[in-house]
């Protein structure tokens, strides 16, 4: 019974040195829509006027919590301090399914409620979410494919650049939530009524 105890005792000025990733920032970022949907708003719609919306491709330089910075044409680096709640791919897809839901009136589904009735679908690449070192702007840049019907498919590249005087963990939330509901609202804007 003693060596179990000695042994844990011995162990136990070792956790506080352990350490299974890095410090998490203050405080973490997420996007916000100017058009949100309204609390209690119930919905009806037939096959028309339904979208299911899904979570976009994203290449590896944003398939991280982290905020990327396109220093040179060649070279990605990271904002320090600046770091997502969660995939931006995942908060974007949610951002721009309030704001088509609140512009548009139509109900927006998600892939888990496919089976229901799918209506139209919107897809896509977030080829772009981050700063550019260049411009020093937040960049968004969304490549989406909208498939209305049978056999008809429609495809647009939606950007916005919002600039920033410095970019740091302080700007950066600000300006990509502003970039990403601009094209929210173009999304919305496309997809229509």
């Amino acid at each position: 019974m003693k060596k179990p105890l000695l042994a844990a005792l011995l162990t136990l000025p070792l956790t506080a040195c352990i350490s299974f990733g890095a410090e998490p920032p203050p405080s973490l970022l997420t996007l916000t829509p100017t058009s949100p949907v309204a609390v209690g708003q119930s919905q009806t719609a037939s096959a028309d006027r339904s979208i299911t919306i899904t979570v976009p491709v994203v290449p590896q330089e944003i398939a991280t919590a982290r905020v990327p910075v396109q220093a040179t044409a060649t070279t990605v680096a990271y904002v320090k301090d600046a770091q997502w709640v969660e995939a931006p791919a995942r908060l974007f897809v949610r951002l721009v399914s309030d704001t088509v839901t609140a512009r548009t009136g139509r109900i927006v589904l998600d892939p888990g409620q496919f089976t229901l009735n799918p209506g139209a679908r919107l897809t896509g690449e977030l080829r772009q979410f981050g700063m550019d070192a260049a411009s020093s702007s937040a960049v968004v840049v969304y490549d989406a494919a909208l498939a209305r019907g049978e056999g008809q498919v429609e495809k647009r590249r939606f950007e916005a650049r919002v600039p920033v005087g410095v970019i740091n963990a302080a700007s950066v939330g600000p300006a990509l939530n502003q970039a990403a509901n601009q094209v929210a609202a173009d999304v919305a804007g496309w997809i229509g009524g």
